[in-house]
């Protein structure tokens, strides 16, 4: 059985890199999902993008940076 990790790690490689347009909306995922609104995902869509684009990019922007929280984690833990 694969280690669930590195499947994420990979799915999230595979995923094509953002668009310029969309460095400021995924800045905002990585440091403050939190703080990510509709006006920010409808202002995505507005310029074109679609919601699966959206919603790939998104996932794999969260999935990255939990990622490498969880291995500062580990580091300092282990």
């Amino acid at each position: 059985m694969p280690d669930p990790i590195e499947v994420l790690r990979a799915q999230a490689a595979g995923v094509p890199p953002a668009p310029p347009e969309m460095e400021a909306y995924l800045e905002k995922v990585r440091t403050g999902a939190y703080a990510v609104t509709d006006e920010d995902v409808e202002a995505l869509k507005a310029s074109g993008f679609s919601e699966d684009a959206i919603f790939e990019q998104t996932v794999a922007c969260a999935v990255v940076a939990g990622l490498r929280r969880l291995e500062a984690a580990a580091r300092v833990i282990g």
